[in-house]
């Protein structure tokens, strides 16, 4: 069970981005080529018309969910259910835009007087794009019903409540290392590098070991003799 929930999320990201990079791509490929036959002597003309100008609502769906692919693991809780809702509504999208073509055909301007309309449809790519509104009908409904559960991004770098509680009490418990003179050393150029004098201990004496210096007689002159 929890391998599975581990393996959700990401197979949850793939969904979304998959049906939207296949709604992109088809979306970009031509749909129909529509032959418009005129009253001779005029020549036929010949149009092509794309997926997103046959059915905006296809590129329009592609980029909704590429962009849950990542808002899939940035929110959690109420989010990533409303996250999923809009992925199944974009595949639900998807899919109307696509079997609309397929059974109707292609929407084409109005015939002029005289004008003859016909349209061949390439019906991969509605096909194509019927396949992304299953995936990403399957993706949201996947995150809307178990994305509760999934940690979001960057949770498994947060640390728990105990998490410094603990780290404390192992530093506290961990025997004291022995001081060395390399350390006693490094402290000394710290000193140096805070403007603090290294062999000053706080006694005043300047000596730096901790010894009391000796207080000179004031009846003894510079020479060393009495007066």
């Amino acid at each position: 069970m929890q391998g599975a929930s581990r393996r959700e999320p990401g197979a949850a990201v793939a969904g979304c981005a998959v049906a939207g990079g296949l709604a992109l791509s088809a979306g970009g490929q031509t749909w129909a080529t529509v032959t418009v036959t005129r009253t001779p002597p005029l020549p036929p003309v010949t149009e092509t018309l794309t997926g997103s100008a046959v059915a905006p609502l296809v590129t329009a769906a592609g980029l909704l969910l590429l962009a849950a692919a990542v808002a899939v693991l940035a929110v959690r809780g109420a989010g990533r259910i409303a996250v999923g809702l809009l992925v199944a509504l974009a595949g639900a999208a998807l899919g109307w835009s696509a079997l609309r073509v397929l059974v109707g055909g292609p929407d084409t301007a109005a015939a002029g007087p005289g004008e003859q309309r016909a349209a061949d449809l390439a019906a991969a790519w509605p096909v194509l794009v019927v396949v992304a509104a299953v995936v990403a009908v399957a993706t949201g409904l996947l995150v809307a019903v178990r994305g509760r559960r999934w940690p979001a991004m960057g949770r498994r770098y947060e640390r728990g409540p105990g998490a410094a509680q603990a780290q404390a009490q192992a530093q506290a418990q961990a025997p004291e290392r022995t001081r060395t003179d390399e350390d006693r050393a490094l402290d000394a150029w710290r000193a140096l590098d805070r403007g603090d004098d290294p062999t000053d201990d706080g006694t005043g004496d300047g000596t730096g070991d901790g010894t009391p210096g000796e207080t000179p007689d004031p009846a003894t002159d510079h020479g060393g003799r009495r007066g």
